[in-house]
């Protein structure tokens, strides 16, 4: 299985791949850590990102696309543009689940990661991105009702 965890923080969807054969975990080089997007009400630019984030799907045979759920009001909220860029990742033709950030810390306190997050050779930004994908993996392993 091959998930892509993303984060998706005002204009920018910070992602992480996770490949799992069995027991064993893997995370594979990618071409982006995240996509930047400066304006989005310029149809063209969100056209752009559907596009690019379409093809790295394809071309890494993503199974899953695991996005970090957020607040819709209140001071905590996703900003205007994070929710588009979700419903933009929502209409990419493969599974896409959302997780809530208290699933994902109960999947990691219950299943942490038997590997040191800086020995993956991922940005320090991406930490959200590969929990969640790493989270939702044991969600469908052992069948929680989160996933």
């Amino acid at each position: 299985m091959r998930i892509c965890g993303v984060e998706l923080k005002g204009g920018e969807a910070i992602i992480s791949l996770l490949s799992s054969e069995g027991e064993t975990y893997n995370v594979p080089d990618c071409r982006q850590k995240s996509f930047v997007i400066s304006n989005s009400e310029n149809a063209e630019t969100m056209r752009d990102f559907h596009f690019a984030f379409g093809k790295l799907i394809e071309d890494y045979r993503i199974d899953e696309i695991v996005i970090i759920e957020r607040e819709q009001k209140g001071k905590g909220a996703g900003s205007v543009t994070s929710f588009k860029l979700e419903a933009l990742i929502q209409i990419i033709p493969v599974n896409v689940s959302l997780v809530s950030p208290v699933a994902i810390k109960e999947q990691l306190k219950r299943n942490p990661p038997q590997v040191d997050f800086e020995g993956l050779e991922l940005k320090r930004f991406q930490k959200n991105a590969f929990e969640a994908a790493y989270a939702f993996h044991n969600m469908t392993i052992y069948k929680t009702d989160e996933a």
